[in-house]
């Protein structure tokens, strides 16, 4: 018997509401195990970062092949990269071990509005990480960097994840959240075998609530746990954009901080599930 286990690339949360802690919260709360190699370690809490350390390329790609060698995660998701080394570090790890299902979170800025990727790393993310990734999850903000386009609408969006989409990556998710109005609409591009692209919406209605701290965090490690249990792509967002608008519901009343409060990711959690083989 074996767990179904994923792996979460990230930076690392001293506040608890986003980054390694939030993967490991969300992944454990869809009955997933979760692993983790720390790329980052921040100062924050709920009103903002304060500053970030990063952790030496040799020992991020150590913590990677510690848990490739041994456990074998089912997915992986990468989160806050931060610099050019740190990127190429998880590359050159993932490329020994990449088997297809990989979430990529294209962490740029926090939900205060702090800087988390390196201008000159942008670059080296989209030629190197970008291509390995199954599916890349940007938000409005991340989209309009990465597109080189300014986002208003879903047309936009969809413009968006398709430009993003000649950097050579699998499928495109653009989080609408930042859209202001009573629905929240996500756009997913998908490329098919047969060269053709499919396109999915996902909408949901706004919760009104500040504690949004770790929500894109909190997605793509939800589509990561879906995955590593075996849904197709496009079950595993829908399934996540539930996860994600419940636990932020769920959370919605609650006082942590005196910021933006994190999600209450354990609203109606999971027990780990057990399979057969592996």
């Amino acid at each position: 018997m074996f767990y179904y286990t994923a792996l979460s690339i990230a930076g690392s949360d001293c506040s608890g509401g986003a980054g390694i802690q939030a993967d490991i919260k969300t992944m454990s709360a869809l009955g997933v195990y979760a692993a983790s190699a720390i790329t980052y370690v921040t100062v924050q809490n709920t009103m903002g970062v304060e500053s970030s350390c990063p952790i030496d390329s040799y020992t991020i790609e150590r913590q990677i092949h510690a848990i490739m060698n041994d456990i074998r995660p089912m997915a992986i998701k990468t989160g806050m990269m931060g610099n050019k080394a740190t990127i190429e570090a998880v590359v050159n790890a993932l490329s020994i071990y990449y088997h297809g299902n990989l979430v990529v979170d294209p962490i740029i800025l926090s939900t205060s509005g702090s800087l988390l990727l390196d201008n000159d790393a942008i670059d080296t993310m989209c030629r190197k990480l970008l291509p390995m990734a199954t599916v890349v999850t940007p938000n409005i903000h991340e989209a309009e960097v990465l597109a080189n386009m300014k986002i208003n609408n879903k047309d936009d969006m969809k413009v968006a994840a398709l430009n993003i989409m000649d950097y050579g990556c699998s499928a495109v998710l653009v989080k609408g959240g930042h859209i202001e109005g009573d629905n929240k609409c996500d756009i997913l591009i998908e490329r098919k075998e047969n060269g053709i692209y499919e396109e999915h919406e996902f909408n949901g209605k706004t919760v009104d609530s500040k504690n949004t701290h770790g929500t894109g965090c909190t997605f793509s490690s939800a589509i990561a746990a879906y995955l590593a249990q075996g849904m197709s792509l496009i079950n595993a967002v829908k399934e996540a954009k539930e996860y994600v608008t419940m636990a932020i519901a769920e959370g919605a009343d609650v006082s942590i901080g005196k910021g933006h409060g994190p999600l209450n990711h354990f609203f109606n959690p999971m027990k780990m599930k057990k399979i057969n083989h592996k």
